[in-house]
């Protein structure tokens, strides 16, 4: 497979264009930014972390039976997945009050979210995410009604195996966001699954574990990613 010339490049990935017209290679950057890009810095070893990060939970998502866009490792910071139409919509589930829904409804944080919550926001940096509905993703034509539907379900079979897998490591998925896109008519998960798109938590010590150690200047955001990959088994070299 040989990589070409750069499609597009966001706030900590790189992709590029390959001579297969169905795939593409996926680049992870040392970049890390919150606030909706307004603060970007340089993490050394991140892009390979999160790299070898997403491979590892795409792999346990696919033995699942649930349908990625990931196809393989190619370096350490690079792999190859399918190029998918990407819906502009981001799924997100709760299993425990955090972040902006704390900010939203004043609930309390760490409150147990029984069932989960599922909601959705628009990708646009410009607007800062604004949280939607189903009728405006049907509305707008972001994606159609059974194609959304499809994306929630595989949301919720994220959860059961996610939930699980990281409770066997000592540690609380908190909430998480997902991206989906249409490959060959399927609705197929894509983008990253890393702890730069979800809370993970200590489940002792309730000690944060993901990019919130970054937005709340914690320090050692490398470091807890690491954490969390060695207790997952995965092998950073």
């Amino acid at each position: 497979m040989e990589k070409r010339a750069e499609l597009y490049s966001g706030k900590a990935k790189s992709v590029y264009e390959t001579d297969d017209q169905d795939y593409l290679v996926l680049a992870f950057r040392n970049d890390t930014s919150a606030f909706d890009g307004k603060r970007i810095e340089q993490l050394e070893r991140k892009g390979m972390v999160n790299n070898k990060f997403n491979a590892f939970i795409m792999e346990k998502l696919k033995a699942a039976g649930i349908p990625t866009h990931f196809e393989r490792l190619l370096s350490d910071q690079e792999c190859l997945v399918k190029r998918m139409d990407m819906m502009p919509v981001e799924c997100v589930v709760r299993n425990i009050a955090a972040g902006s829904l704390v900010r939203r409804l004043g609930v309390t944080e760490g409150q147990e979210l029984n069932p989960p919550t599922f909601e959705l926001f628009l990708k646009n940096d410009a607007l800062g995410d604004p949280m939607i509905n189903e009728s405006h993703v049907e509305t707008f034509g972001w994606a159609t009604r059974e194609q959304l539907a499809r994306a929630k379900e595989l949301t919720y079979q994220v959860n059961d195996v996610l939930k699980a897998l990281f409770d066997d490591a000592g540690l609380l998925l908190v909430d998480y966001k997902l991206e989906f896109g249409i490959f060959k008519g399927e609705v197929v998960l894509g983008d990253e699954f890393s702890p730069d798109g979800c809370r993970l938590w200590d489940k002792e010590t309730r000690d944060k574990m993901d990019k919130d150690r970054f937005r709340q200047g914690l320090g050692g955001v490398i470091e807890a990613y690491e954490e969390v990959g060695r207790r997952l088994g995965i092998d950073f070299g």
